[in-house]
């Protein structure tokens, strides 16, 4: 006989910086809704964190169960949060395609691909590539050392 499964009362998104989880909003209401140990997860989302730089947001999934228990998988800092990073800014262009906030170098797609792919298990690097590209330029920044043949 198999396990019965445990019913999913909750799917909750949230995105916290590393290493700094607190019973305080955002995490604390959305967890205590679910009637989630909210100190547990803190505890265990900072320890999981802490190798990450401090000020970086990164997504996490939660899922509640029925008998209060839950499983949590982080994602990857966003692709806007690498690209700021790359280009040295705070915000991108306030008229992307006609001011350019800053550039990056196709070298910094690359690794910020190379992050990102762990994401998206199932996509060729270069179609991951692009779609750094195209978040770049929607932010106002160029990316320069590039062919458009090559990506």
């Amino acid at each position: 006989m198999s396990k019965k499964a445990k019913a999913v009362t909750a799917t909750i998104k949230l995105v916290i910086n590393a290493g700094q989880a607190k019973p305080a909003p955002p995490v604390g209401p959305a967890l205590g809704q679910a009637g989630l140990n909210i100190m547990s997860f803190c505890k265990d989302f900072n320890a999981k964190t802490a190798d990450i730089k401090a000020d970086a947001p990164v997504p996490v999934v939660i899922t509640a169960y029925s008998d209060k228990t839950y499983t949590y998988v982080t994602k990857t800092p966003p692709t806007t949060y690498f690209i700021k990073q790359a280009a040295g800014i705070d915000s991108g262009s306030q008229r992307p395609g006609h001011q350019s906030a800053a550039t990056i170098s196709a070298k910094h797609v690359y690794e910020i691909a190379k992050v990102k792919q762990q994401d998206m298990k199932d996509v060729p690097l270069e179609s991951v590539c692009r779609t750094i590209v195209g978040t770049a330029r929607s932010m106002g920044v160029k990316v320069i050392g590039r062919t458009e043949k090559s990506l």
